[in-house]
């Protein structure tokens, strides 16, 4: 077997847990399991048929009632399966403490 080039190594699930993506807009969602995941990105094996739906971008939700979620941009496809990076949400500034007015 050839040698990992990936800068982020990857787990590999025999059975993987079940996932669903939703669309941006929300109008969308299909179920699915993850197959492996790393740090940056994860792959994905979809059921239902995603032709007519925008799959650039979309949510992977990680649990059933939608707390735990991450934004994801289609890096491939292969059949049922899709190639995920993860994208970073905005980084939050924090504020900084008002000045003492010295009196």
């Amino acid at each position: 077997m050839g040698k990992e080039l990936r800068k982020n190594p990857r787990v590999g699930f025999e059975r993987g847990p079940n996932v669903q993506i939703m669309g941006i807009d929300g109008s969308w969602r299909r179920p699915g399991r993850m197959l492996d995941v790393s740090a940056a990105g994860a792959l994905l094996a979809i059921e239902g048929s995603l032709s007519g739906l925008d799959i650039t971008e979309f949510f992977l939700l990680l649990s059933t009632s939608g707390v735990a979620y991450r934004r994801c941009k289609t890096v491939r496809m292969n059949g049922d399966q899709v190639g995920v990076t993860f994208l970073k949400g905005a980084v939050k500034k924090k504020h900084a403490p008002p000045a003492k007015v010295m009196a």
